[in-house]
């Protein structure tokens, strides 16, 4: 799919398979639609005189060779009531556009959906809008064995019009970016365990580095860890016969001088829970268990495509977690890199353990500002459901840019309190800390235990638990939260 942006364009004159206009609640009609209804002498006022479509949000109507219309095709479709009109609004109205499209033979498809956003949020609304439709169009087949015989969209080419002279190019290109970088997040997630293994995320770090000039992969081996001292991660990937990796990201695309922001994510490539193994139902979603450090791939990626004038360092801390005679036992004590001792009363809370590792590993970048990313806690979707990824934070200011950017690119976080009185659960009797606080406060108790090793700087917790796939008949990666990172990427970088 390509995207682009034109401006002062009249609607009327859009040489396309479709063109896509807004209509209000009780029929009240968009600019770019009042533009189709007076060239096509009332065609638009006629057809929703019949009642069968009025605007409401969710709905839709296509009409076929309008008079006075070049395009073959108009999409009406409903944006609900005019005062309400906001950027999530929109989006969902690209997405209805989008959905339907992509059933027919339509190839160009020009939208002045965004066209109705107000000035000052008409960015954010373009970016969500090329985001909305990659994210609709989006299809994982890899391992299908017959693809000829799956349905595949015609869809070829989505313009972002305007009709006012207004120049929102780049804003469809980091929307674009950051759908690329969404669809690598997600490919990875989809990607059954035994493709996608440390090994295998390695290996997509150093291709998606090896033609650009300002990004370097380095891969630390168990070895390599463990003289680190690494003692907390490789509890977690000595379980497995497949070995853990520490991945390292450097993207240069600020001044040398200037110190990176980073991004660490969890990356359990396949959680059975260890010797604390999980229930077998629905075992199979812990190839999920990776998305945190596959969104950070995927938002690295969309900062090489936006040339964004940042340092970024990326870590994905990945691993298997497994039973075997090898495999770290309940009761256990190990040492993190840090120095600090760990009771391992759970093995199934294994994610904290290689990310303790890793926040202690990204100090010697002396970075500006670091958030983690992780499918940590069922806990987090008790508190939160499947619509908001929950956020925890030793630093307010920090905190609010990445509630910000989460509103600002509609992928929305909430935050979670944590201090000194959660602190207390994770008591050990015999070593410096347990590595799980017990049934209440779940969520918050680990975003406590990974605050011991972040001491040295600003940190946001990101638990994507609730928000990093889908379950039943839609079962797979929703790619976030690329969007909220990137977001707060191209923030930080303006």
């Amino acid at each position: 799919m390509k995207y682009q942006f034109q401006a002062k364009i009249p609607a009327a004159q859009v040489d396309a398979d479709c063109v896509v206009v807004g209509i209000y609640k009780a029929n009240e009609l968009s600019a770019a639609a009042q533009v189709i209804d007076t060239a096509s002498s009332g065609a638009i006022t006629e057809h929703l005189a019949l009642g069968d479509f009025s605007g409401e949000k969710q709905r839709f109507s296509l009409l076929y060779q309008l008079p006075g219309v070049t395009a073959k095709r108009v999409l009406l479709v409903g944006l609900g009531e005019r005062d309400k009109l906001n950027a999530e609004i929109l989006t969902q109205a690209t997405h209805i556009a989008a959905a339907n499209l992509k059933a027919t033979k339509v190839k160009q498809v020009v939208s002045f959906l965004t066209d109705e956003a107000a000035p000052e949020a008409a960015e954010t609304a373009v970016r969500q809008a090329v985001i909305a439709v990659a994210d609709t169009v989006y299809s994982f087949n890899d391992f299908k064995s017959n693809k000829v015989e799956l349905p595949a969209p015609h869809l070829e080419n989505w313009t972002i019009a305007h009709q006012t002279a207004v120049d929102l190019s780049t804003a469809t290109h980091q929307g674009a970016a950051i759908a690329e970088g969404m669809k690598l997040c997600r490919d990875l997630a989809n990607s059954p365990g035994n493709q996608c293994t440390p090994t295998y995320l390695a290996k997509t770090a150093l291709k998606l580095a090896h033609s650009q000039t300002n990004l370097e992969v380095e891969v630390l081996e168990e070895t390599h860890m463990a003289e680190l001292g690494m003692g907390s991660f490789l509890s977690v990937s000595k379980g497995s016969e497949e070995p853990g990796k520490m991945i390292i990201l450097h993207y240069k695309g600020g001044k040398a001088e200037d110190a990176p922001v980073a991004l660490v994510g969890k990356g359990i490539t396949f959680d059975t829970g260890g010797i604390s193994l999980k229930p077998g139902a629905a075992m199979d979603e812990m190839k999920f268990d990776m998305t945190g450090a596959a969104s950070v791939l995927g938002s690295l990626a969309a900062c090489v495509a936006m040339q964004l004038p940042i340092n970024v360092i990326g870590v994905l801390a990945a691993a298997e977690n497994m039973p075997s005679g090898k495999a770290s036992k309940p009761g256990d004590i190990v040492t993190s890199m840090a120095g600090k001792t760990i009771e391992i009363l759970n093995t199934d809370a294994e994610g904290r353990l290689v990310l303790c590792d890793a926040l202690t590993y990204v100090e010697r970048y002396q970075p500006k500002a670091v958030i983690d990313i992780a499918t940590l806690t069922g806990a987090c979707i008790t508190a939160l459901g499947h619509h908001i990824s929950g956020l925890l934070s030793n630093n307010d200011e920090l905190a609010n840019e990445v509630l910000a950017a989460g509103k600002q690119a509609n992928d929305e976080a909430w935050r979670l309190p944590m201090g000194e009185k959660y602190q207390e659960q994770l008591k050990s009797n015999f070593a410096d800390m347990a590595n799980i606080g017990g049934p209440p406060a779940g969520t918050i108790t680990a975003a406590c235990f990974l605050a011991r090793f972040t001491e040295n700087y600003p940190w946001v917790h990101l638990d994507i638990a609730g928000t990093a796939w889908k379950s039943g008949a839609a079962k797979g990666s929703t790619g976030r939260p690329v969007p909220l990172l990137c977001q707060w990427l191209i923030n930080r970088a303006q």
